[in-house]
């Protein structure tokens, strides 16, 4: 029996001491994420929760922060003037931009991917707006190309063309600022270009020996095999343009007649301009719904148009 315990007592020593040097191995490796967890917990966990609580407050500033429970919600969808307008224009700035920047992202891509002298030189050339484009001073540049006498309407007048008051019109002001994000569309085709680089030529040799051509290989070959790449680039793609706030503020301010007024303006005056933080919190939240609601249909219908080489899915 003694001998017994002298033996627990030792394995339990034994263990304390293993526990205690793997804690002292590992801790280097905590005081390497310890930064990252620092930074999540203050910067994105803790204004989530806050963000959330603030918008059933009237919070303000300048004046203490009082309980409205779900006024800021009411308001915003019975009182508020500028919300439904606003809602109309990210909508329809979303469905420009999204698949105009997709598909050009995709015919970039397609073109890069032949075999051609200085591919290289060429490839890192079209990823360049992707880098400037959304920085103010591309905005700016972009509300200088476009106006009344900007250097398009002098290009156009010079092939003989009628001008056009591009950011002027409520009809062509929101397709124009549009234009801005299709021509960032280098982050997307890079992915595009990794794809088809993953393609088996082995596919396309096949159905030329079957005697596809190129539109019908493309459709059936290289859409299919690009669906999860596709996927993933809209649903970045599509929470970017919900969220956009430099071209309207930049460009338009909003104008002409509120047409590119977008959510993420509306949203950024309410809190900054108006000190409205509460109901700002509020529209952040209504949002966060939105795009998760976008997110989650896009998944549930991902099985009937995404491929993938395993047979599964996410």
């Amino acid at each position: 029996m003694a001998i017994t315990k002298a033996s627990k007592q030792k394995n339990k020593k034994n263990m304390a001491g293993v526990t205690k040097d793997s804690l002292f191995k590992k801790s280097p490796a905590y005081l390497y994420i310890l930064p990252w967890v620092l930074g999540f917990l203050m910067f994105q966990l803790y204004p989530f929760i806050a963000s959330f609580i603030y918008s059933f407050t009237d919070f303000s500033i300048l004046k203490p922060m009082t309980f409205v429970g779900l006024n800021n919600y009411i308001k915003m969808f019975t009182a508020d003037r500028l919300f439904w307008p606003s809602l109309k224009a990210t909508f329809l700035y979303v469905l420009i931009a999204v698949p105009g920047k997709l598909i050009f992202a995709l015919f970039i891509a397609l073109v890069l991917n032949m075999k051609l002298k200085f591919i290289n030189f060429f490839r890192t050339v079209y990823y360049l707006p992707s880098i400037l484009g959304g920085s103010v001073a591309i905005s700016i540049l972009w509300r200088f190309l476009f106006s009344r006498q900007g250097t398009v309407n002098v290009l156009l007048k010079t092939l003989g063309l009628p001008s056009a008051d591009w950011l002027g019109s409520p009809n062509l002001a929101l397709g124009t600022m549009g234009l801005l994000v299709v021509w960032q569309f280098g982050s997307s085709m890079v992915l595009f270009l990794a794809g088809l680089k993953n393609i088996p030529t082995e596919l396309y040799e096949a159905a030329r020996v079957d005697g596809a051509g190129k539109t019908r290989s493309f459709f059936k070959i290289t859409l299919p095999l690009l669906s999860p790449i596709i996927f993933f680039n809209l649903i970045m793609q599509t929470i970017n343009a919900f969220k956009e706030f430099n071209a309207p503020y930049l460009i338009t301010q909003g104008g002409p007649l509120n047409s590119t007024y977008l959510y993420g303006m509306m949203l950024y005056e309410n809190a900054f301009s108006f000190l409205k933080m509460g109901y700002a919190s509020a529209q952040s939240w209504v949002l966060f719904i939105i795009i998760m609601l976008f997110t989650a249909l896009t998944f549930k219908s991902s099985p009937y148009w995404t491929f993938y080489d395993d047979g599964g899915d996410f």
